[in-house]
């Protein structure tokens, strides 16, 4: 199930008064929610979130395989295509088409804690995002998950395998972006608190991200070690020294409820003393919670 802390500033609880808003990127108080992994198991239609104004972005978790392509979004979509096993989702194409309608961003994540993934060099990376544009974006393909449904973006939560290829990956899928100047398309990677991330790191240093959804559990440095080992501060200094983008949101990740997470969950309460805090953010702060 997608669950949800909901902390805003009172930037965010003015935005809500337009109706409709598009997602706007570069905003302070945007939050996010992974969907699709049903771990409360009450998970509801795709549709009946995007009816929560307070959502900004929906991130769908996940396709935990690839190249060779896996989708798992649980009881969200459970039908394939006729003698495949590549899901076929009529359902959420039209849930996608209302969130957008709604001015959510709706991003699809590729990886997760478990799954078959990973790249073999840069001409499968570079393939692959041919592919994944064909399927979820502007382009053409045979079976298609979403049917017409164009997704808003792409999310890397690279939990294991080979960090081969990602750079190559993203300037691939940011070329066919290019091409389609009638909307905006996003990159966002999702890598664990500890820094540098063991996946991601050379692929966060060498390519164009959009956001970062640094999951602040299972680890550490997660928000239940807050103040001492919460490490914040550091993915800070990337944005400012690292970063290709200089303008990247950074968001905290947080468990959206105790089964989401095998560590570091906290409560509500908590989590906006924590994000209201003017002593612990700067300025590239967001929130994000997870329910994967």
């Amino acid at each position: 199930m997608l669950m949800k802390h909901i902390v805003k500033t009172s930037s965010a609880i003015a935005a809500l008064t337009v109706a409709a808003a598009a997602f706007d990127v570069s905003c302070n108080s945007n939050y996010v929610s992974y969907y699709g992994q049903n771990s409360a198991r009450n998970q509801q239609s795709l549709g009946e979130y995007c009816k929560d104004a307070t959502e900004d972005v929906i991130v769908l978790a996940f396709m935990n395989g690839f190249p060779n392509i896996l989708l798992n979004f649980a009881n969200a979509c459970e039908t394939t295509f006729e003698g495949s096993s590549l899901l076929h989702c009529p359902d959420m194409a039209k849930d996608i088409k209302y969130c957008q309608s709604q001015g959510k961003a709706v991003i699809l994540s590729m990886g997760g804690a478990s799954g078959a993934y990973g790249f073999s060099g840069d001409s499968d990376a570079i393939a692959f995002a041919d592919t994944v544009w064909n399927m979820f974006f502007k382009g053409k393909a045979d079976q298609r998950p979403f049917d017409d449904a164009v997704l808003d973006g792409i999310d890397l939560d690279i939990e294991g395998g080979s960090g081969a290829g990602y750079p190559e990956f993203i300037n691939q899928l940011r070329t066919h972006y290019a091409s389609d100047p009638s909307r905006k398309y996003y990159i966002a990677a999702a890598p664990q608190c500890p820094f540098p991330d063991v996946y991601l790191s050379s692929t966060l240093n060498s390519a164009w991200f959009d956001m970062v959804y640094v999951q602040f559990y299972n680890n550490y440095c997660g928000l239940n070690a807050y103040p001492g080992w919460f490490n914040f501060d550091e993915w800070d200094n990337w944005v400012k020294t690292k970063s290709i983008n200089k303008d990247v949101k950074v968001y905290i990740g947080a468990p959206g409820s105790p089964s989401a997470a095998s560590s570091g969950y906290i409560d509500g309460k908590q989590l906006a003393s924590i994000y209201h805090n003017p002593s612990t953010f700067k300025r590239h702060l967001q929130n994000y919670s997870r329910g994967a």
